[in-house]
Protein backbone atom coordinates (compact mmCIF):
# COMPACT_ATOMS: atom_id res chain seq x y z
CA UNK A 1 0.00 0.00 0.00
CA UNK A 2 1.41 3.30 -1.48
CA UNK A 3 0.34 6.71 -0.57
CA UNK A 4 0.32 8.93 -3.77
CA UNK A 5 -1.26 11.91 -5.41
CA UNK A 6 -2.87 11.80 -8.71
CA UNK A 7 -2.54 14.01 -11.61
CA UNK A 8 -5.11 14.10 -14.44
CA UNK A 9 -4.84 16.82 -17.95
CA UNK A 10 -7.68 17.97 -20.10
CA UNK A 11 -6.44 19.33 -23.16
CA UNK A 12 -3.16 17.55 -23.52
CA UNK A 13 -5.42 14.32 -24.15
CA UNK A 14 -6.42 16.23 -27.81
CA UNK A 15 -2.62 16.14 -29.04
CA UNK A 16 -2.62 12.55 -30.64
CA UNK A 17 0.50 11.42 -31.76
CA UNK A 18 2.74 14.68 -30.19
CA UNK A 19 0.59 14.18 -26.82
CA UNK A 20 4.06 12.36 -25.16
CA UNK A 21 6.21 15.64 -25.95
CA UNK A 22 3.25 17.28 -23.70
CA UNK A 23 3.17 14.93 -21.22
CA UNK A 24 6.68 15.14 -20.98
CA UNK A 25 6.73 18.81 -19.94
CA UNK A 26 4.18 18.26 -17.58
CA UNK A 27 6.17 15.57 -15.47
CA UNK A 28 8.82 18.18 -16.02
CA UNK A 29 7.34 21.25 -14.48
CA UNK A 30 5.90 19.00 -11.26
CA UNK A 31 9.34 17.84 -10.74
CA UNK A 32 10.34 21.48 -10.73
CA UNK A 33 7.13 22.48 -8.64
CA UNK A 34 8.30 20.21 -6.08
CA UNK A 35 11.87 20.55 -6.10
CA UNK A 36 11.82 21.62 -2.41
CA UNK A 37 9.93 18.43 -1.61
CA UNK A 38 13.22 16.04 -1.75
CA UNK A 39 11.52 12.94 -1.10
CA UNK A 40 8.99 13.46 -4.02
CA UNK A 41 9.16 11.13 -6.82
CA UNK A 42 7.32 12.25 -10.26
CA UNK A 43 6.26 9.18 -12.64
CA UNK A 44 4.51 9.38 -16.11
CA UNK A 45 2.07 6.83 -16.50
CA UNK A 46 -1.05 6.12 -18.97
CA UNK A 47 -2.92 9.08 -18.96
CA UNK A 48 -2.03 9.92 -15.77
CA UNK A 49 1.26 11.59 -13.59
CA UNK A 50 2.03 10.14 -10.22
CA UNK A 51 3.87 11.66 -7.57
CA UNK A 52 5.00 9.10 -5.21
CA UNK A 53 7.42 9.53 -2.17
CA UNK A 54 5.41 12.54 -0.04
CA UNK A 55 5.38 12.12 3.65
CA UNK A 56 1.95 12.96 5.32
CA UNK A 57 4.14 16.19 6.69
CA UNK A 58 4.66 17.59 3.15
CA UNK A 59 1.20 16.61 1.86
CA UNK A 60 -0.83 20.18 2.18
CA UNK A 61 2.85 22.01 1.03
CA UNK A 62 2.52 19.25 -2.29
CA UNK A 63 -0.71 19.95 -2.87
CA UNK A 64 -0.54 23.81 -2.51
CA UNK A 65 2.37 23.84 -5.08
CA UNK A 66 0.32 21.67 -7.59
CA UNK A 67 -2.24 23.79 -7.33
CA UNK A 68 -0.35 26.67 -9.50
CA UNK A 69 1.46 24.01 -12.24
CA UNK A 70 -0.08 24.79 -15.45
CA UNK A 71 -1.49 21.39 -17.34
CA UNK A 72 -2.79 19.90 -14.18
CA UNK A 73 -6.86 19.35 -14.71
CA UNK A 74 -7.10 18.22 -11.11
CA UNK A 75 -5.01 16.01 -8.74
CA UNK A 76 -5.92 13.42 -5.67
CA UNK A 77 -4.39 11.90 -2.81
CA UNK A 78 -4.64 8.30 -2.79
CA UNK A 79 -4.08 5.31 -1.94
CA UNK A 80 -2.48 2.77 -4.14
CA UNK A 81 -2.94 -1.05 -3.97
CA UNK A 82 -2.74 -4.08 -5.82
CA UNK A 83 -5.88 -5.33 -7.79
CA UNK A 84 -7.41 -6.07 -4.27
CA UNK A 85 -11.37 -5.25 -4.39
CA UNK A 86 -11.81 -6.69 -0.80
CA UNK A 87 -8.52 -4.44 0.68
CA UNK A 88 -10.00 -1.50 -1.87
CA UNK A 89 -13.47 -1.83 -0.53
CA UNK A 90 -11.83 -1.56 3.29
CA UNK A 91 -9.47 1.52 2.57
CA UNK A 92 -12.69 3.31 1.16
CA UNK A 93 -14.74 2.64 4.52
CA UNK A 94 -11.97 3.82 7.03
CA UNK A 95 -11.33 6.92 4.80
CA UNK A 96 -15.18 7.63 4.75
CA UNK A 97 -15.42 7.12 8.22
CA UNK A 98 -12.93 9.53 9.21
CA UNK A 99 -14.63 11.72 7.07
CA UNK A 100 -17.73 11.39 8.98
CA UNK A 101 -16.06 11.95 11.83
CA UNK A 102 -15.01 15.46 10.69
CA UNK A 103 -18.88 16.40 10.16
CA UNK A 104 -20.79 16.83 13.40
CA UNK A 105 -24.68 16.07 12.17
CA UNK A 106 -27.00 13.21 12.43
CA UNK A 107 -26.99 11.55 8.95
CA UNK A 108 -24.44 12.25 6.55
CA UNK A 109 -25.28 11.40 2.63
CA UNK A 110 -22.65 9.78 0.72
CA UNK A 111 -21.91 7.71 -2.81
CA UNK A 112 -18.93 5.78 -4.48
CA UNK A 113 -17.73 6.68 -7.95
CA UNK A 114 -15.74 3.68 -9.38
CA UNK A 115 -13.94 3.96 -12.80
CA UNK A 116 -12.38 0.58 -14.81
CA UNK A 117 -9.71 1.93 -16.76
CA UNK A 118 -8.67 -1.54 -16.69
CA UNK A 119 -11.19 -3.97 -18.52
CA UNK A 120 -9.63 -6.76 -18.01
CA UNK A 121 -10.89 -6.47 -14.57
CA UNK A 122 -13.83 -8.98 -13.54
CA UNK A 123 -16.13 -6.56 -11.90
CA UNK A 124 -17.16 -3.42 -13.90
CA UNK A 125 -17.88 0.30 -12.63
CA UNK A 126 -21.51 0.01 -11.43
CA UNK A 127 -21.13 -3.55 -9.58
CA UNK A 128 -17.80 -1.88 -7.88
CA UNK A 129 -19.80 0.86 -6.66
CA UNK A 130 -22.69 -0.72 -5.22
CA UNK A 131 -20.06 -2.89 -3.79
CA UNK A 132 -18.16 -0.66 -2.14
CA UNK A 133 -21.06 1.36 -0.89
CA UNK A 134 -22.58 -1.67 0.60
CA UNK A 135 -19.10 -2.38 2.77
CA UNK A 136 -19.23 1.35 3.57
CA UNK A 137 -23.03 1.45 4.89
CA UNK A 138 -22.72 -1.50 7.17
CA UNK A 139 -19.09 -0.17 8.49
CA UNK A 140 -19.83 3.37 8.89
CA UNK A 141 -22.68 4.63 11.11
CA UNK A 142 -25.08 7.87 10.08
CA UNK A 143 -24.68 7.76 6.58
CA UNK A 144 -27.77 7.93 3.78
CA UNK A 145 -26.83 7.53 -0.01
CA UNK A 146 -27.32 10.50 -2.10
CA UNK A 147 -26.05 9.66 -5.66
CA UNK A 148 -26.84 13.49 -6.64
CA UNK A 149 -25.08 15.67 -3.97
CA UNK A 150 -23.65 13.60 -1.48
CA UNK A 151 -21.30 15.76 1.27
CA UNK A 152 -18.92 12.56 1.10
CA UNK A 153 -17.81 11.10 -2.57
CA UNK A 154 -15.69 8.25 -2.10
CA UNK A 155 -13.72 6.72 -5.79
CA UNK A 156 -12.01 3.25 -6.88
CA UNK A 157 -9.86 3.80 -9.70
CA UNK A 158 -8.96 0.31 -11.48
CA UNK A 159 -6.02 0.56 -13.84
CA UNK A 160 -2.67 -1.02 -13.16
CA UNK A 161 -3.52 -1.16 -9.59
CA UNK A 162 -6.28 0.41 -7.65
CA UNK A 163 -6.15 3.43 -6.17
CA UNK A 164 -8.60 4.69 -3.45
CA UNK A 165 -9.16 8.41 -2.86
CA UNK A 166 -11.77 10.61 -1.62
CA UNK A 167 -11.02 14.09 -2.75
CA UNK A 168 -10.52 15.53 -6.48
CA UNK A 169 -8.81 19.04 -6.03
CA UNK A 170 -8.75 21.75 -9.37
CA UNK A 171 -5.84 22.31 -11.19
CA UNK A 172 -4.93 25.72 -13.09
CA UNK A 173 -5.91 23.93 -16.28
CA UNK A 174 -4.02 25.12 -19.54
CA UNK A 175 -0.83 23.48 -20.98
CA UNK A 176 2.35 23.14 -19.39
CA UNK A 177 4.93 25.60 -19.42
CA UNK A 178 7.37 25.74 -22.05
CA UNK A 179 6.12 23.32 -24.76
CA UNK A 180 4.63 26.79 -26.83
CA UNK A 181 8.12 28.22 -27.17
CA UNK A 182 8.49 31.46 -25.15
CA UNK A 183 7.58 35.69 -25.11
CA UNK A 184 9.02 39.04 -23.26
CA UNK A 185 6.62 40.72 -20.96
CA UNK A 186 6.98 44.05 -20.43
CA UNK A 187 6.03 44.22 -16.54
CA UNK A 188 5.43 47.17 -14.69
CA UNK A 189 4.42 47.36 -10.92
CA UNK A 190 0.75 47.56 -11.48
CA UNK A 191 -2.27 44.92 -11.81
CA UNK A 192 -2.78 44.41 -15.04
CA UNK A 193 1.00 43.21 -16.63
CA UNK A 194 1.51 39.69 -14.09
CA UNK A 195 -1.96 38.93 -15.04
CA UNK A 196 -1.15 39.11 -18.80
CA UNK A 197 1.84 37.09 -18.06
CA UNK A 198 0.34 34.38 -15.97
CA UNK A 199 -2.62 34.14 -18.85
CA UNK A 200 0.21 33.51 -21.76
CA UNK A 201 2.11 30.92 -19.12
CA UNK A 202 -1.24 29.43 -18.84
CA UNK A 203 -1.12 28.38 -22.84
CA UNK A 204 2.20 27.00 -22.39
CA UNK A 205 4.51 30.02 -23.29
CA UNK A 206 7.88 30.10 -20.88
CA UNK A 207 8.33 34.04 -19.79
CA UNK A 208 10.91 36.50 -19.98
CA UNK A 209 10.58 40.01 -18.05
CA UNK A 210 11.34 43.95 -19.11
CA UNK A 211 10.95 46.03 -16.46
CA UNK A 212 11.52 49.92 -17.08
CA UNK A 213 12.48 52.11 -14.02
CA UNK A 214 13.08 55.58 -13.76
CA UNK A 215 16.00 55.91 -10.91
CA UNK A 216 15.94 58.73 -9.17
CA UNK A 217 12.11 59.35 -9.79
CA UNK A 218 11.34 56.30 -8.68
CA UNK A 219 12.71 54.54 -5.70
CA UNK A 220 14.28 51.45 -4.53
CA UNK A 221 10.84 49.81 -2.98
CA UNK A 222 9.37 50.35 -6.33
CA UNK A 223 11.96 47.96 -7.91
CA UNK A 224 11.77 45.78 -4.90
CA UNK A 225 7.79 45.48 -5.46
CA UNK A 226 8.38 44.69 -9.40
CA UNK A 227 10.61 41.88 -8.25
CA UNK A 228 8.35 40.67 -5.69
CA UNK A 229 5.46 40.58 -8.36
CA UNK A 230 7.69 38.40 -10.26
CA UNK A 231 8.51 35.97 -7.38
CA UNK A 232 4.61 35.63 -6.86
CA UNK A 233 4.17 34.90 -10.85
CA UNK A 234 6.46 32.12 -10.87
CA UNK A 235 4.64 29.72 -8.69
CA UNK A 236 2.61 29.56 -12.16
CA UNK A 237 5.19 30.39 -14.42
CA UNK A 238 8.52 28.92 -13.52
CA UNK A 239 11.94 30.70 -13.07
CA UNK A 240 11.62 34.88 -14.93
CA UNK A 241 14.43 36.15 -16.38
CA UNK A 242 13.58 39.55 -15.46
CA UNK A 243 15.40 42.51 -17.19
CA UNK A 244 15.53 46.14 -15.38
CA UNK A 245 16.32 49.34 -17.79
CA UNK A 246 16.87 52.20 -16.72
CA UNK A 247 14.62 54.18 -18.93
CA UNK A 248 15.14 57.95 -16.84
CA UNK A 249 17.42 59.40 -19.69
CA UNK A 250 14.99 58.48 -22.74
CA UNK A 251 12.21 59.68 -20.82
CA UNK A 252 14.08 63.59 -20.01
CA UNK A 253 15.01 63.12 -23.82
CA UNK A 254 11.34 63.04 -24.67
CA UNK A 255 9.87 65.08 -21.73
CA UNK A 256 12.39 68.54 -23.14
CA UNK A 257 12.54 67.93 -27.11
CA UNK A 258 8.82 66.82 -27.99
CA UNK A 259 4.79 67.69 -27.73
CA UNK A 260 3.76 66.58 -23.65
CA UNK A 261 0.77 65.57 -24.96
CA UNK A 262 2.61 62.93 -27.55
CA UNK A 263 4.91 61.55 -24.80
CA UNK A 264 2.99 59.05 -23.29
CA UNK A 265 2.81 57.47 -26.66
CA UNK A 266 6.52 58.24 -27.74
CA UNK A 267 7.75 56.10 -24.31
CA UNK A 268 5.44 53.42 -25.50
CA UNK A 269 7.19 53.44 -28.90
CA UNK A 270 10.88 53.04 -27.22
CA UNK A 271 9.53 50.62 -24.56
CA UNK A 272 8.65 48.33 -27.19
CA UNK A 273 11.66 48.61 -29.23
CA UNK A 274 13.63 47.71 -26.28
CA UNK A 275 11.46 44.98 -25.24
CA UNK A 276 11.84 43.96 -29.26
CA UNK A 277 15.52 43.63 -28.70
CA UNK A 278 15.85 42.11 -25.27
CA UNK A 279 13.27 39.73 -26.65
CA UNK A 280 15.20 38.99 -29.68
CA UNK A 281 18.55 38.27 -27.53
CA UNK A 282 16.59 36.01 -25.45
CA UNK A 283 14.71 34.28 -28.11
CA UNK A 284 11.57 34.62 -27.27
CA UNK A 285 9.20 34.52 -30.22
CA UNK A 286 6.60 37.88 -29.11
CA UNK A 287 5.61 40.44 -26.58
CA UNK A 288 3.08 40.15 -23.98
CA UNK A 289 1.47 43.19 -22.40
CA UNK A 290 -1.34 44.34 -20.07
CA UNK A 291 -3.31 46.59 -21.88
CA UNK A 292 -6.83 46.33 -22.49
CA UNK A 293 -8.90 48.69 -24.93
CA UNK A 294 -9.80 52.03 -23.90
CA UNK A 295 -8.59 51.69 -20.30
CA UNK A 296 -5.91 54.72 -20.78
CA UNK A 297 -5.42 56.98 -23.51
CA UNK A 298 -2.38 55.12 -24.51
CA UNK A 299 -4.69 52.08 -25.19
CA UNK A 300 -7.25 53.79 -27.60
CA UNK A 301 -7.04 51.58 -31.01
CA UNK A 302 -5.11 54.50 -32.60
CA UNK A 303 -2.74 54.55 -30.18
CA UNK A 304 -1.84 50.84 -29.52
CA UNK A 305 -1.54 51.11 -33.83
CA UNK A 306 0.87 53.53 -33.60
CA UNK A 307 2.75 51.53 -30.98
CA UNK A 308 2.55 48.42 -32.75
CA UNK A 309 4.13 50.02 -35.85
CA UNK A 310 7.31 50.55 -33.70
CA UNK A 311 8.28 46.87 -33.58
CA UNK A 312 8.02 43.56 -36.32
CA UNK A 313 7.76 41.08 -33.54
CA UNK A 314 4.37 39.58 -32.26
CA UNK A 315 2.53 41.50 -29.43
CA UNK A 316 0.56 39.57 -27.10
CA UNK A 317 -2.47 41.00 -24.96
CA UNK A 318 -4.39 38.74 -23.06
CA UNK A 319 -6.54 41.39 -21.59
CA UNK A 320 -7.33 43.64 -24.45
CA UNK A 321 -11.31 42.94 -24.34
CA UNK A 322 -11.13 42.51 -20.11
CA UNK A 323 -12.12 45.70 -18.36
CA UNK A 324 -10.76 46.42 -14.78
CA UNK A 325 -12.95 44.29 -12.22
CA UNK A 326 -12.38 41.16 -14.70
CA UNK A 327 -8.97 41.97 -14.34
CA UNK A 328 -8.26 42.46 -10.35
CA UNK A 329 -10.25 39.46 -10.42
CA UNK A 330 -7.69 37.24 -11.72
CA UNK A 331 -4.52 39.32 -9.91
CA UNK A 332 -6.37 38.11 -6.76
CA UNK A 333 -6.89 34.47 -8.01
CA UNK A 334 -3.19 34.54 -8.90
CA UNK A 335 -1.81 36.68 -5.41
CA UNK A 336 -0.56 39.25 -7.09
CA UNK A 337 -3.12 41.66 -6.77
CA UNK A 338 -2.25 43.12 -2.83
CA UNK A 339 1.15 43.54 -4.24
CA UNK A 340 0.65 45.17 -7.06
CA UNK A 341 -1.40 47.89 -6.12
CA UNK A 342 1.04 48.91 -3.10
CA UNK A 343 1.74 52.74 -3.15
CA UNK A 344 5.13 53.07 -5.06
CA UNK A 345 5.04 54.31 -8.37
CA UNK A 346 6.96 53.47 -11.42
CA UNK A 347 8.27 55.09 -14.74
CA UNK A 348 4.62 54.93 -16.09
CA UNK A 349 3.51 57.66 -13.64
CA UNK A 350 6.78 60.14 -14.34
CA UNK A 351 6.72 62.93 -17.19
CA UNK A 352 2.88 62.42 -17.76
CA UNK A 353 0.82 65.55 -19.32
CA UNK A 354 -2.15 65.96 -18.01
CA UNK A 355 -3.97 65.80 -21.21
CA UNK A 356 -2.30 62.96 -23.45
CA UNK A 357 -3.38 62.36 -26.92
CA UNK A 358 -6.09 59.66 -27.72
CA UNK A 359 -6.11 59.57 -30.95
CA UNK A 360 -2.34 59.88 -31.96
CA UNK A 361 -1.88 60.53 -35.61
CA UNK A 362 1.57 58.62 -37.24
CA UNK A 363 2.53 62.09 -39.25
CA UNK A 364 2.85 63.45 -35.36
CA UNK A 365 5.01 60.76 -34.21
CA UNK A 366 7.53 60.77 -37.34
CA UNK A 367 7.91 64.48 -36.87
CA UNK A 368 8.69 63.72 -33.33
CA UNK A 369 11.20 60.73 -34.14
CA UNK A 370 13.41 62.14 -36.89
CA UNK A 371 15.10 64.31 -34.57
CA UNK A 372 15.98 62.01 -31.98
CA UNK A 373 18.73 59.43 -32.55
CA UNK A 374 16.36 56.40 -31.67
CA UNK A 375 19.29 53.61 -32.62
CA UNK A 376 21.91 54.87 -29.72
CA UNK A 377 19.13 56.26 -27.17
CA UNK A 378 18.03 52.29 -27.49
CA UNK A 379 21.60 50.83 -27.16
CA UNK A 380 22.88 53.08 -24.76
CA UNK A 381 20.10 51.74 -22.54
CA UNK A 382 20.12 47.96 -23.00
CA UNK A 383 24.13 48.56 -22.74
CA UNK A 384 23.53 49.25 -18.82
CA UNK A 385 20.41 47.30 -18.07
CA UNK A 386 20.95 44.33 -15.61
CA UNK A 387 19.54 40.75 -15.87
CA UNK A 388 18.17 39.28 -12.62
CA UNK A 389 16.78 35.07 -11.66
CA UNK A 390 13.59 35.25 -10.24
CA UNK A 391 12.53 31.75 -8.80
Amino acid sequence: MDNVIIIRYAEIHLKGLNRPYFEKALVRNVKRALVEISEAVVIRGESRVYVEGVSDANLDKALRVLACVFGIHSFSPAVRIEQDFDKAADILADMVKELRGEIDRKTVTFRVEAKRADKRFGMNSMKMAAEVGGVILDRVEGLKVDLDNPKITAYLEVREQMYCFTRILKGPGGMPVGCNGSATLLLSGGIDSPVAGCMIAKRGVAITAVHFESFPYTSDKALDKVYDLAKLMTRYTGKIKLHVVRFTDIQTKLHEDCKANYIVVLMRRFMMRIAEKIAQGDNALALITGESVGQVASQTLEALNVTNSAVDIAVLRPLIGMDKSEIVQRAQMYGTFETSILPFEDCCTVFVPKHPVIKPKMSEIERAEVALDIDAMIDAAIENHVVKIIG
